[in-house]
């Protein structure tokens, strides 16, 4: 059984990649680029897996929102992605990183019963990124 859970959060961030030049940046990240940075409403779709247990549930909703509120939404609500968020440091702050930042907060000493199996992050109506989380041999 699958269970994805929607979150909401609000942050700014500038796309700039400092092996480029100021024109490279430009032409690359085009408005996102823009020296005072930009701000996105995100939607983060959170997705475990596995079998249903005796309460009928593969997870207990209420634990998965804890979890999820304490490690990602605290940390990433109305920030800066490139000076507040310690493990984005040094990295492009596009969304496919962002992504990747999510499940390495999520993923550690993960304390549900069901898997992490994937983190979908939507940064516009257009755009959205999902990284799989590999099973666990």
């Amino acid at each position: 059984m699958r269970l994805t859970s929607r979150y909401r959060f609000s942050a700014s961030h500038r796309l700039d990649t400092p092996t480029l030049s100021p024109a490279e940046n430009r032409r690359l990240y085009g408005k996102c680029n823009n020296p005072h940075g930009h701000g996105h409403n995100y939607v983060l779709d959170i997705t475990v897996d596995g079998p249903i247990d005796e309460t009928g549930q593969v997870v207990n909703r209420e634990e998965l929102d804890k979890l999820v509120r304490r490690r990602v939404l605290r940390r990433l609500d109305h920030r800066d992605l490139n000076t507040e968020i310690p493990e984005l440091w040094g990295r492009v702050t596009t969304t496919e990183n962002l992504a990747a930042m999510v499940r390495e907060a999520l993923s550690e000493n993960w304390t549900l019963p069901a898997r992490l199996a994937s983190v979908r992050i939507a940064e516009t109506a257009r755009n959205s990124f999902e990284l799989e989380v590999p099973k666990q041999r």
